[in-house]
């Protein structure tokens, strides 16, 4: 039986990563010159809730330094600090520093006082936090009966907020002073005070968020002068109470002059967790009352209020008269029972037995409506809880089996549809419709699973913000990460594994692709370096590209690198782009000293090695002087693919069908010679040059002609074509994707392989892959060269 309290623990940091990828989210709109509230907020929000949670599960390191990051947060929120430069890249080591300690919690290590420690001394030291006091909570035991006969009214549940919370109250030490009716001694009360009336009636989940209500109300306080009024009368009997439900709500009355949007404010953090209402002081009673809650109100006013009880006993007792009726008004039903049943001057007198109520009613205390439609609105779409959208987290092992299972529905709806074919049953039939019903289904099924696995790229370029951070620290440069396209969504594999060919590339651009912040000024740029990260889905997959504006590849050095490491010839004939491709040797560097970051020989192979192995391209493009771009090109799934298959030499082929642009049969007028050895094809005025997949691949050597050739037209990234002649085109499928690299390696001009509805077992095409690789031979050496003139 799994461990509850380890579900619960697991799903809390899931919930810190993405608390963090919100406190990250936030910091780099205030780094771009956000200073609004809600920015604020959801820094200060974010951190706050990993505090609270941290807590809950006894997380001392991380709470401990979750609390100094959110008290300089929430001097940024009142206002007292405003981050500059400096402040905001604190800000984002101490989200780093956070996020390890995250991690750290749930893997069970410890992060170094080393490394946490001038953290927090400098964030004290440059926001200028004061060493907090705790405030000590002053708390009465009280006394339980074992008859189990309680009266929870009774019980004192106030808390010392601190500092005088309630209204300034007449000297009643000369009770004989007053007048001998009820309705003097209000008179005698100070006129009420400019404020807001606020009921607060907690969910439970507002204690499950680790939500505190004594820290409302101490925020209520900074507005000014507050009374508190606890309601205990939903309290059920001790032996049916469930401990993780609160049963309490508060009437807390604000003087203050600041304006409704203040104490609004104070519950931004519990909105949707709490029942809520604000409403003016001067608002009668009478009707601030919500239809909702109008009949428990009633309910409440048949039976008399303890505290209100006690008054009036004391009050008769000393011969003064009561105006039960006054007690409707709104200012007296305003003071604090509790507090005046503790006030020493009303407590003086014995207490004499109650043998019957005072049959006097106080106004409940339930959340109010006001006269003014417009702020009665208002208040009603604070006080309503918001709807999230209901999440399930579940484990990826179940998700990865889902897809596994849906894979081999699509390899079955392939063999039942290969049977249905051979069996020569006629399309119009019941059989061949359901089976069309089926395949449709089977598809629906299967794109909805890939949805499931599919997540933001956020997450993953959120990482490398870090890496810049910490790079360019390293190597004495300033730069600014910006990020387009976070919200792409690729297969959480690919993200998996992405991570540390992006790292690699990021500090690659960084280190050697952007120069030294004199140079940049001396060459009219400015002295701090961009890096741009972005991500777009393009013809069936997803491009990811990583670009600086730096100083370009220098190719000449690049060439004589390469020349004095024996990577080639000193006399070899290279493009601009063979001298690009130089990068991704292994072993070569351009560094010309060891670093943290390079000059080790651990190149751009590495992360050529990696992409390939998601089935994926890299290309580089530079212009000296101006920068340099990598582009990554990778699949959107490593599950399943839309394909067409084609057969050439007897042998079955599934090639790509996002990377197909078009298909025709040539002619002869098509055809053009392109030296000894190579023909092209005439597309619309343009020229493709013209592969041929079956001597590509060694299945047999180039054909005599090719006129009445079938030919799929093969786009690439950058907008360069081929032209791919084939035997055959069978069918057009869904086909699932299966590795070959964990058994046989990497085959260059495969991606995969498949399993066809006959059993059959296929090659999946890696196209852009093949067109590099490939020799471009359509004339057999053995052709005799047709005679000129």
């Amino acid at each position: 039986m799994s461990d509850p309290m380890a579900e619960i623990r697991a799903s809390f940091f899931v919930e810190c990563e993405e608390l963090l990828e919100s406190l990250n989210d936030g910091l780099q709109m205030m780094d771009d010159g956000a200073t609004d509230s809600e920015t604020i907020n959801v820094v200060f929000r974010a951190v706050h809730s990993i505090k609270g949670g941290a807590g809950a599960f006894g997380l001392d390191d991380l709470v401990r330094f979750a609390h100094q990051f959110e008290t300089a947060m929430d001097e940024v929120r009142a206002g007292r600090f405003t981050p500059g430069p400096d402040a905001i890249r604190l800000f984002y080591a101490c989200t780093d520093i956070l996020g390890d300690l995250v991690r750290a919690a749930r893997d069970g290590e410890v992060i170094s006082e080393d490394i946490t420690g001038p953290a927090l001394e400098t964030l004290t030291r440059l926001v200028g936090i004061q060493e907090e006091v705790e405030e000590e909570i002053e708390f009465t035991p009280a006394t339980l009966s074992l008859d189990l006969d309680l009266d929870f009214d009774a019980l004192d549940l106030s808390a010392d907020l601190g500092g005088d919370m309630t209204d300034p109250l007449p000297d009643l030490s000369d009770l004989g002073a007053l007048e001998d009716t009820g309705a003097d001694l209000i008179s005698s009360l100070p006129a009420p005070a400019k404020g807001f009336r606020v009921f607060l009636k907690p969910e439970n989940a507002l204690y499950a968020s680790g939500n505190e209500p004594l820290y409302l109300f101490r925020a209520l306080r900074d507005l000014g002068d507050i009374s508190i009024t606890c309601h205990t009368d939903a309290l059920p009997a001790i032996g049916i109470m469930d401990p993780e439900v609160g049963y309490i709500s508060w009437t807390i009355e604000v003087h203050t002059d600041e304006p409704e949007t203040a104490v609004v404010d104070v519950f931004e953090f519990v909105d949707g967790l709490c029942q809520l209402s604000i409403t003016p002081l001067d608002a009668p009673l009478e009707h601030a009352v919500s239809d909702d809650t109008q009949s428990d109100a009633d309910q409440a006013d048949t039976a008399p209020h303890p505290e209100m009880t006690h008054e009036l006993q004391n009050l008769e007792n000393d011969g003064l008269p009561v105006d039960t009726e006054s007690l409707d008004s709104p200012l007296l039903a305003s003071f604090d029972m509790p507090t005046l049943a503790n006030d020493p001057l009303i407590n003086a007198a014995p207490i004499p037995e109650v043998t019957a109520p005072a049959e006097a009613t106080i106004a409940p205390a339930t959340p109010a409506a006001s006269f003014d439609e417009d702020a009665q609105d208002e208040r009603k779409t604070l006080s309503a809880p918001t709807q999230p959208r209901a999440t399930v987290r579940v484990d990826l092992e179940r998700i990865d089996r889902l897809v596994n299972l849906v894979g081999e529905l699509v390899i079955n709806q392939a063999m039942l549809s290969q049977s249905v074919a051979e069996a020569h049953i006629p399309p119009n039939s019941p059989v061949s419709s359901g089976l069309e019903e089926f395949l449709q289904l089977t598809r629906d099924i299967q794109e909805s699973v890939m949805m499931i696995r599919a997540q933001p790229i956020k997450s993953l370029f959120q990482r490398m913000g870090r890496i810049v951070r910490e790079s360019s620290a390293s190597v004495g440069k300033e730069v600014r990460l910006t990020t387009i396209g976070e919200n792409t969504e690729v297969d959480k594999t690919v993200i998996e594994r992405l991570a540390d060919p992006l790292t690699h590339m990021i500090r690659n651009a960084v280190d050697h692709g952007l120069e030294k912040p004199e140079t940049r000024t001396q060459s009219g740029k400015s002295a701090i370096g961009h890096v741009t990260l972005s991500a777009q889905h393009r013809s069936g997959r997803i491009v990811i590209e990583i670009s600086d504006d730096g100083a370009g590849i220098n190719r000449e050095r690049v060439r004589a690198k390469a020349i004095e490491n024996g990577l080639i010839l000193p006399d070899a004939q290279l493009s601009d782009s063979d001298i690009d491709n130089l990068l991704f040797m292994p072993g070569f560097s351009t560094a010309s000293e060891i670093s943290n970051l390079s000059g080790r020989g651990v190149g751009m192979d590495v992360v050529k090695s990696a992409i390939q192995g998601l089935g994926g391209r890299i290309a580089i493009t530079s212009v000296e002087g101006k920068g340099t771009t990598f582009s990554i090109s990778l699949p959107l799934t490593l599950a399943v693919l839309d394909g067409m298959v084609v057969r050439v030499e007897n042998e079955t082929i599934v090639v790509p069908l996002n990377a197909i642009l078009e298909t025709l049969t040539l002619t002869d007028d098509d055809l053009e010679s392109l030296g000894p050895q190579s023909h092209v094809v005439q597309i619309r005025g343009g020229f493709v040059p013209l592969l041929d997949l079956g001597a590509e691949l060694g299945y047999r050597a180039p054909e005599p002609s090719y006129v009445g050739r079938v030919v799929l037209l093969i786009g690439q990234e950058g907008g360069n074509r081929a032209a791919l002649a084939v035997d055959a085109i069978e069918d057009q499928r869904q086909v699932v994707i299966k590795g070959l690299e964990g058994s046989y390696g990497r085959i260059p001009g495969i991606a995969a392989a498949t399993i066809l509805g006959d059993g059959q077992i296929a090659l999946i095409l890696d196209p852009g892959d093949l067109v590099a690789q490939a020799s471009g031979r359509t004339k057999s050496s053995t052709q005799t060269p047709a005679l000129v003139g």
